[in-house]
């Protein structure tokens, strides 16, 4: 790592500073030099250091005083290119990203055009003991009590979620299922008591209540599969959430705490407004 940084250093004097390149090297030769015989001293002085008085040990902490004031701006210099790389990534970071972030929204006319032709209705309603199989109760034990109303989600959000289920249809032959849309301010406390593993978001603070959102699975013969351990059903998450963002939606499979089948459509100044 400090060779790392010293090669960086030397090159950045060299570009910046061309005309002083042979005074730059005969320098770094000499407090190379210089350096090590510091360095060998305080080895040997470090060696007989049980045996020395406390003279000894104050004009030693001078010595070493008198060096550090010495070669401070070689120090400095060596200390901001240690630091520099981090700073920088602290720069570029991008935003992060919650389940229930508030985030601009902008409609965006390539998405309306491709929406605006399409023939999109919701697919026909599952029987209820679908989702009453040991797999789904032990996954998603709360959603019998989901809503699956179509006609509760906000307009446009419905045009692109039916273009993202019919897309996975038609493309890659995945069914798609609504587990639930939206979800009163009720349902979303009672879930949020239940921890952090079920959600991060109380009251108002979920898309869900605006009808903004909604938790999908896939169906396979004629059963929910929401496992995530099943290759199939990550294979077809993925293309889900490419089709999903590709029109604009969020989609939960990148956040932190994943939630591959959650999408939603984000609205600056929705969160948090019960009467949105």
């Amino acid at each position: 790592m400090f060779l790392y940084f010293g090669v960086i250093f030397a090159a950045v004097v060299l570009l910046m500073f061309p005309e002083q390149r042979a005074v730059a090297a005969s320098t770094c030769r000499n407090s190379a030099g210089a350096l090590w015989q510091r360095f060998g001293r305080a080895f040997r002085l470090g060696a007989s250091a049980l045996g020395t008085t406390r003279d000894g040990m104050q004009k030693r902490t001078q010595s070493l005083s008198w060096w550090v004031v010495e070669h401070r701006a070689v120090l400095v210099a060596a200390a901001a290119m240690m630091v520099a790389p981090t700073l920088l990534a602290f720069w570029l970071r991008g935003p992060a990203v919650f389940d229930f972030s508030d985030g601009a929204y902008v409609p965006d006319r390539q998405i309306a055009a491709l929406l605006q032709g399409e023939q999109l209705v919701p697919p026909p309603p599952l029987p209820p003991e679908v989702f009453t199989t040991r797999e789904v109760e032990q996954i998603r034990p709360d959603v019998m009590d989901a809503s699956r109303n179509w006609t509760q989600l906000d307009e446009d959000f419905t045009r692109r979620l039916l273009f993202v289920i019919q897309a996975m249809r038609n493309r890659y032959g995945y069914e798609i299922a609504l587990l639930e849309g939206y979800r009163s301010p009720e349902r979303q406390t009672q879930l949020a008591a239940m921890g952090t593993r079920v959600t991060q978001a109380g009251a108002y603070m979920s898309y869900h209540q605006y009808g903004l959102a909604a938790d999908c699975a896939f169906v396979r013969d004629g059963k929910l599969i929401i496992s995530e351990s099943d290759p199939w059903a990550m294979r077809g998450y993925e293309l889900y959430g490419e089709l999903a963002e590709s029109i604009g939606l969020t989609w939960g499979g990148r956040w932190r705490m994943r939630d591959f089948g959650h999408v939603e459509l984000r609205r600056d100044g929705v969160l948090g407004d019960p009467v949105s």
